[in-house]
């Protein structure tokens, strides 16, 4: 299912622009036949043709100055509004919905699933969705598509307090902008209407940052019961049977570049662009370690890897924050482990549908500042993720939490997750310390390579090897 997912989504990636216009001619044409039919009787009229057209009279109102406050409209219209968003399981959480529509009166729909699902649907399936939640490895893929609509800034309240990661690369200004798909690189393109990827502040962004984070190794050190301090234990023969990777090819192949290059096995021009030799060795060499029985399993969301690591199958593997805050709510020792070699990065954000206008695109703009305001971003960061805006995440967060998870310091009293649960007691140090020490060691960023397709090829015959 994985290969034929994937493949889809490249033939999708391929044939980008091509696709992208004919299937929004598709989506146009299907919309004028919904509103054609829904004149004909009441009682079928759609939720969109009805919003369409309350949008529309809005409009010519206030364009002919006989409403002088949108908000009045905002207030009459807004509860008929429902968003439909997709993403993985990271972000699309159940709590962010419920509190959506307690503070702004829409209907959010939230679906969750893997990263490569994501990627397809985003390319493929533009009517599925309004507002995507994607990685900006993954909207390098979609972006050619056509079928999101570039954001402009100005509309951002908090645009000017976005960390330098997602506006210029760096997160301070001496920082080295790591390797691989930067958000930065895919983060504005070129006007409104914008085709190219720009490095710098254009005005119009693809997609609205979020969340990210610093991802490492999780290990279980009441298993393996010695330090662990590099890339290269993955493959260290003594975990032979208990070691594992995810399988999203994008992601997997910089966690393998990062044991390969620790190991002094390779050393690439740009882990996050390699080329066809530099792929066919790394992939080479973990698929002697498959064939050697080096790994128990692949995962692909952190439920799987939550049940890997706390059952013990595992004890060193890739891992994402919150599934190690889901095995130390079990009260099981797990660790997200610093390396001396650095951090492997990712970012995501919101991106909106190309076809989303009127009161549903203001509706979605609302929602997207409303998600920097600060309630998401607290909540996020007690799963370990990292805001966009970290000035308003903070003041949703106790000066315990915020010394614990931001600033690296030693907890005063219980640290405790999202939902309540006990993650760490009093006098615990977060691993890898504050957000300078590890955004400021991140050696790569999760990666669309110019030769994606042959990666993800090799990367399937590993897994199948």
């Amino acid at each position: 299912m994985y290969t034929n997912l994937q493949a889809e989504t490249d033939r999708a990636f391929a044939g980008e622009q091509a696709a992208g216009r004919r299937q929004q001619q598709n989506d146009q044409q299907d919309e004028e036949k919904t509103m054609t039919d829904t004149t004909k009787t009441t009682k079928g009229l759609s939720r969109r043709s009805v919003l369409k057209g309350a949008a529309a009279t809005a409009g010519v109102a206030l364009g002919s100055g006989a409403i002088t406050g949108f908000p009045t409209i905002w207030a009459q219209n807004i509860k008929n509004v429902t968003l439909r968003q997709f993403g993985t399981g990271v972000s699309n959480l159940n709590e962010v919905a419920q509190k959506v529509k307690q503070d702004l009166g829409f209907t959010l729909e939230m679906t969750a699933l893997d990263s490569d699902t994501v990627t397809q649907r985003a390319a493929t399936q533009p009517k599925s969705f309004d507002i995507a939640d994607i990685e900006y490895w993954i909207a390098k893929k979609v972006w050619p598509t056509g079928n999101l609509q570039a954001m402009d800034t100005k509309k951002i309240k908090q645009y000017d307090n976005i960390v330098g990661i997602f506006r210029n690369g760096k997160l301070t200004p001496s920082s080295v902008i790591a390797q691989g798909t930067a958000p930065h690189t895919v983060g504005f393109v070129d006007g409104k209407n914008g085709k190219k990827f720009v490095d710098h502040e254009s005005g119009w962004m693809t997609l609205i940052p979020t969340i990210y984070n610093a991802d490492t190794l999780g290990i279980r050190p009441d298993l393996i019961k010695r330090p662990i301090t590099s890339w290269t234990e993955l493959l260290n023969s003594e975990f032979k049977g208990k070691a594992s990777i995810l399988d999203i090819s994008s992601i997997g192949i910089m966690d393998a570049a990062m044991v390969c290059e620790a190991r002094g096995d390779i050393k690439y021009g740009d882990k996050g662009n390699m080329t066809k030799e530099e792929i066919d060795k790394t992939m080479a060499i973990f698929t002697q370690a498959k064939k050697d029985g080096q790994f128990r399993a692949f995962w692909k969301s952190f439920d799987e890897s939550v049940n890997l690591m706390s059952s013990g199958e595992v004890v060193i593997q890739s891992m994402w924050s919150p599934a190690i805050a889901a095995v130390r709510s079990k009260g099981i020792d797990c660790k997200y482990q610093p390396l001396k070699e650095g951090y492997r990065s990712w970012g995501g954000g919101l991106g909106i549908a190309a076809s989303l206008s009127g009161l549903e695109l203001d509706a979605a703009y609302e929602y997207i500042n409303w998600y920097l305001s600060g309630w998401v971003g607290g909540f996020l960061m007690r799963q370990g993720y990292y805001s966009a805006v970290p000035s308003t995440s903070q003041k949703f967060m106790s000066a315990d939490e915020w010394g614990y998870w931001f600033e690296g310091k030693k907890a005063q009293g219980d640290i405790l997750s999202p939902q309540g649960a006990v993650m760490e007691k009093a006098g615990a140090v977060r691993d890898g310390g504050s957000f300078e020490e590890r955004m400021g060691h991140v050696a790569c960023w999760n990666s669309v390579m110019d030769e994606n397709q042959y990666m993800v090829r090799k990367w399937n015959e590993f897994v199948a090897a």
